[in-house]
């Protein structure tokens, strides 16, 4: 988003020293804000979470480069030319340091701080409780094979969508190119100390389930090794211009090699210590002592984590309960207006209602897209249609010049996106682009009728406008007022080892964001959607609502594996029957529908309590905004309350409901 040159000199000023968002989270400014002065509670707790901060960037070189760290702070310019330590020495030294770190929060007494600094202790004591039970308690460094498979490309990867573009075609400095060559030639040590780490969970029987050793282990390393062997070097010559330009693709293409045969290496260990037979189905191909479900986090883990990582007081087999009344409802809703879109279109549909909601949709499925490349730009179009009818209607003020980039998801990416995936420019950063990924199908025609006309607003409107795109947008853009400690993903940014702490703001904003735009707006008595737009919206709503179900289910071992994919399939797509069985196999429809349900249980039983955020982060959001519009009455401005929500950063709403309330109420004096 562009800004004009007296908002970035603002920027650049407010953002030159790291900082705790003192007093700053008001955007109204306000005399309770402006005026407030720092007690001695908040120097000591700014002092102590600015040099967690930092610290903690300088240790988590991907969350540095994600974040763009080194507009943040000078010193942290370098570590985008590194990667993770995750040696047994590495992590005991962070620990003592995370330890001593914990010890001076706990000491301040939240009374002395402002309602900011409050929130910002809270957030950071989360944060380490979680890093020292990772490493301590689950020594899930010893398990978490697709971390060490996706960090280096992600780091890269960021690293490349963060460059300044130094002509019409072309991107990166010269000592930006110099970093990624320092991180490229790091990777070999990388991975050489993730084996290390296997081998100890192979002695303390703490080993990947083996789904992930096979899509993990063995594709995304060979998706990963082909990407530094092949695309980055020909992306490198696209982009790399400048004198030093031979020099530099020369020592790139040399180090692309080091990283390539270095994941070789470490799909040939899995290869070798993991499996009999790595062409074999399910887990037969599993050496014996690495079979079974290894994915399971345990009750106890898990309702552990879900207090303390993403604030939220219910107990997991609560969220159970409560979920599958909540998926009935919402199928309820499908198919009453399933019956008003044939009634409409003249369509004989059956008798049985999730019959006839699939009738409706194997009707919509007919208008597809004939290939990825048109799919792709069948989403770029939905995406601009929610931008103007944002503009219309008044929800958001939209600026003249506001972009969306959506691309096509790249190959070592496509194992772990289903369907579609949102990456934000580096926030601390005046550069970048944040991308919203389309993973194709391959132009199989079974996935390109799942990605029909109809289908596509909703996803839209979660990943693009006024979902994610907009929502970093917006954050970037009032990040002054954001203290940096909210905008850290703890354990990594998105893979198994994550905290998911962001996950309850973020996704609950996307969802959020899709229900918005059913809502009735001005010039739009019946929101943004067709019926049958809204159909698919539903749909949306559906599998959000069944993934607490499977979720807390799988991770506590209330559902098994296979029960999950087979329950999802049959609600999500409405097509009854077992994904276990060979006639799920012939019929395009459900094996599509399988294979998709397969990779999102796939997704569930590594990322433990991520797929829950969803829908808890929505209703959050929505019983807040009730809670203000019943507090200011005919005062209450949604606009207004949204752009608050989105200052207040990527943590948990129960963190700052309070202050959000309160500050809504100074503005509407």
């Amino acid at each position: 988003m562009k800004r004009n040159v007296l908002f970035l000199i603002v920027l650049i000023l407010a953002f030159s020293a790291i900082r705790c968002s003192s007093n700053t989270s008001n955007p109204s400014n306000t005399p309770s804000n402006t005026a407030s002065s720092s007690t001695e509670g908040d120097k000591v707790c700014k002092e102590v979470i600015d040099s967690y901060v930092v610290e903690f960037l300088k240790r988590n070189p991907t969350v540095n480069t994600y974040l763009g760290g080194a507009g943040l702070n000078p010193s942290l310019k370098e570590v985008d030319g590194k990667l993770r330590d995750h040696s047994a020495s590495a992590l005991e030294a962070e620990d003592k340091w995370l330890k001593e770190t914990q010890e001076k929060l706990e000491k301040i007494d939240n009374k002395t701080l402002s309602p900011t600094l409050a929130i910002d202790r809270e957030v950071a004591l989360a944060q380490i409780r979680f890093l020292l039970n990772q490493h301590q308690t689950r020594k899930y460094q010893e398990r978490a094979l697709d971390t060490f498979t996706d960090e280096p490309f992600r780091a890269i990867d960021w690293q490349l969508q963060g460059m300044s573009q130094t002509g019409d075609k072309t991107y990166g400095t010269e000592e930006e190119w110099e970093l990624v060559i320092n991180r490229l030639s790091d990777v070999p040590r990388y991975l050489k100390v993730a084996q290390e780490q296997l081998e100890s969970g192979i002695k303390s029987k703490n080993t990947p389930d083996y789904r992930m050793l096979k899509r993990n282990g063995l594709d995304t390393a060979e998706a990963d090794a082909k990407y530094f062997e092949e695309t980055l070097p020909k992306l490198a010559a696209e982009r790399i211009s400048g004198a030093k330009r031979d020099d530099l693709l020369k020592r790139l293409g040399e180090a692309s090699k080091g990283a390539a045969k270095s994941y070789r290496d470490l799909k040939d260990y899995v290869a070798k210590t993991f499996f009999d037979d790595v062409a074999a189905k399910g887990d037969i191909g599993v050496k014996e002592a690495f079979r079974g479900d290894r994915f399971i986090m345990g009750e106890e883990a898990y309702n552990w984590a879900i207090k303390n990582n993403l604030k939220i007081d219910k107990s997991s087999a609560q969220l159970y309960e409560e979920a599958w009344p909540i998926v009935q409802a919402t199928r309820d809703e499908m198919i009453k207006l399933a019956r008003e879109i044939g009634q409409k279109n003249n369509l004989k549909l059956p008798e049985d209602g999730p019959s006839a909601v699939k009738a409706v949709f194997d009707e919509l499925s007919k208008d597809y897209p004939k290939n990825d490349t048109e799919m792709v730009k069948w989403y770029s179009d939905a995406a601009q249609r929610l931008v103007e009818y944002s503009r219309k209607t008044g929800v958001f003020d939209v600026p003249a010049d506001y972009k969306l980039e959506v691309v096509e998801t790249p190959p070592p990416l496509q194992a772990s996106i289903d369907g579609a995936a949102y990456y934000p420019a580096p926030p601390f950063k005046n550069t970048g682009v944040g991308r919203f990924y389309i993973s194709p199908t391959k132009n199989d025609e079974a996935r390109l009728k799942n990605n029909n006309r109809a289908s596509i607003a909703d996803l839209s409107a979660h990943e693009g406008f006024p979902g994610h795109d907009w929502n970093y947008k917006v954050m970037t853009q009032y990040r002054e007022k954001i203290s940096p400690v909210r905008w850290l993903t703890p354990g990594a940014v998105e893979d198994s080892s994550s905290m998911w702490q962001d996950s309850m703001a973020s996704e609950g904003w996307g969802l959020y964001s899709e229900a918005l735009m059913a809502e009735a707006q001005p010039n739009a008595a019946t929101g943004f959607y067709t019926p049958e737009e809204r159909l698919y919206q539903l749909r949306g709503k559906l599998y959000r609502d069944l993934r607490v179900r499977i979720d807390t289910g799988i991770h506590t071992g209330k559902m098994k594996f296979p029960e999950a994919v087979d329950l999802f399939s049959e609600v999500v797509s409405f097509l009854p029957g077992s994904c276990q069985t060979p006639e799920a196999l012939k019929d395009p429809a459900k094996r599509a529908s399988c294979e998709s349900s397969e990779k999102a249980i796939f997704r569930y039983s590594k990322w433990p309590t991520q797929a829950i955020t969803y829908r808890l982060g929505k209703d959050q959001i929505f019983s807040l905004r009730a809670e203000a519009s019943k507090s200011l009455g005919d005062k209450f401005s949604a606009k207004d309350f949204h752009i608050l929500f989105m200052q207040f950063g990527t943590i948990p709403p129960p963190y700052f409901r309070e202050q959000l309330l309160k500050e809504l109420k100074e503005k509407a004096k």
